[in-house]
């Protein structure tokens, strides 16, 4: 019987073999890469709003806390919008006829809110409370990003299931002291807080006052402040029903 495949396709069969796995691969790290891209997580993506409000002027450049605007930020589950009293507690003696402002003022002259358009959204069936991750130490920085620093707000992690387990599996990496949770800057190298035991009480001298630590990174006061914030274990963290209720 004639040879039906000259010899040379051996050496094609040989490299398809090789070839497939490696395009499968590549196709798969590729897919991975596009789901969590900015294309389709939203990151990085400005939204437009009624007011061009910039954070980067009023917490960067004025220095306003986040807590002056966002009142719910410790107390509720949703750190809510200001109303547009807060806005005007300002605006009604600089920048009064501001073109900018003009939905400002119409909407506290006619006792309307302003529909701000909410940037940073969870799934429906995913069950987050704001106010227990700042209670907790968790910075404003670490889910929002350098808010600080933009002019207009945009979503600046995936909010992946993944993103939020890579935090409730090492919640250190992200803790700091309650009055530092609203410090954009702020640094654990080289702070200067209370030592803690390993129960995670403070640690006073025989005077009763509290014994004063230098820490070297945020690993070391992460893990002390796990303690004193009473963190719970990774493995409770990351059971499904702290999220889906």
């Amino acid at each position: 019987m004639a040879q039906v495949f000259p010899k040379s396709m051996n050496v094609v069969a040989r490299v398809s073999l090789l070839a497939i796995p490696l395009l499968a691969a590549g196709g798969g790290v590729t897919l991975a890469a596009l789901v969590r891209s900015d294309y389709v997580t939203g990151a990085r993506e400005v939204t437009e709003q009624p007011i061009a409000f910039s954070h980067k002027h009023h917490v960067g450049q004025l220095g306003i806390d986040c807590k002056y605007c966002h009142t719910a930020v410790y107390d509720s589950a949703n750190a809510g919008f200001p109303p547009t009293k807060t806005c005007m507690n300002c605006h009604q003696q600089i920048w009064q006829a501001a073109d900018i402002l003009a939905p400002a003022r119409d909407s506290y002259s006619r006792g309307i809110p302003i529909a701000w358009t909410k940037i940073h959204n969870v799934p429906h069936y995913t069950y987050f409370n704001h106010s227990i991750h700042v209670n907790k130490g968790v910075g404003c920085v670490s889910c929002h990003g350098q808010i600080d620093e933009m002019n207009l707000v945009y979503q600046s992690k995936t909010l992946y299931m993944e993103w939020c387990l890579d935090c409730h599996r090492a919640p250190e990496k992200h803790l700091r002291p309650l009055d530092e949770v609203q410090n954009m800057r702020f640094t654990a190298a080289g702070y200067k807080g209370p030592e803690y035991d390993a129960e995670g009480k403070v640690v006073t001298d025989e005077h009763g006052h509290p014994k004063m630590k230098e820490y070297r990174n945020q690993s070391e006061l992460g893990l002390a402040l796990k303690k004193a914030h009473m963190i719970r274990e990774p493995q409770v963290l990351t059971n499904c029903s702290i999220c889906h209720r």
